[in-house]
């Protein structure tokens, strides 16, 4: 019996996804990735989860919830590109995002929450990101600076609300929402 892989993340606008999705049919001419994500599959993942048994899925959501409700909505923006992985043969290409205080407060409470629960949880430092590509398959080696030549994509979205994913190997798109936390909280300083 497969697993399911859950995790929670920030979903991307509609506006944001066809922007990335317009860069990364460009990139993938000269970006010989093995894998485009696809364009419903796009988010920022706050914590990524493994598999979740069945007795685990209400302190879960509960706990996301109240996360959500103290969390106020805010924007965020498309900006620059990357890779993970090794230098040559990345593993990932990545569109960024401009640092933001509410998402880095946003994934330290969904963090801390998903700890308390007993979730096994990566300890790298949180790089907000959104994987478009993955496993450099090019005949030759690739090259960073190959990056600079690209035109990411730049949009500024609003984040209203955190989601539960389920990861589904075989379909795509393969991330399926099973349950959505509105950030509820009062904006700081009159910010969103």
């Amino acid at each position: 019996m497969k697993r399911s892989h859950y995790f929670i993340a920030v979903p991307l606008t509609s506006e944001a996804k066809q922007a990335i999705a317009r860069f990364s049919g460009d990139a993938a001419s000269s970006l010989p990735f093995r894998t485009w994500v696809h364009e419903e599959d796009y988010h920022i993942t706050l914590a990524f989860l493994g598999d979740v048994p069945p007795k685990k899925m209400a302190p879960l959501c509960e706990a996301m919830a109240a996360v959500a409700a103290k969390s106020a909505p805010f924007s965020l923006a498309l900006a620059g590109l990357g890779t993970f992985g090794e230098r040559t043969a990345p593993r990932v290409f990545w569109q960024g995002v401009e640092t933001e205080e509410a998402l880095n407060g946003l994934r330290r409470d969904v963090y801390e929450a998903c700890m308390k629960l007993g979730f096994s949880l990566d300890r790298r430092p949180f790089a907000p990101h959104i994987t478009i590509a993955r496993k450099w398959q090019g005949a030759e080696p690739f090259r960073p600076d190959r990056l600079r030549s690209l035109a990411a994509a730049k949009v500024v979205f609003s984040v209203p609300e955190i989601v539960l994913y389920r990861t589904n190997m075989e379909r795509t798109p393969k991330y399926e929402a099973i349950a959505v936390f509105p950030l509820l909280g009062a904006p700081m300083n009159g910010r969103k």
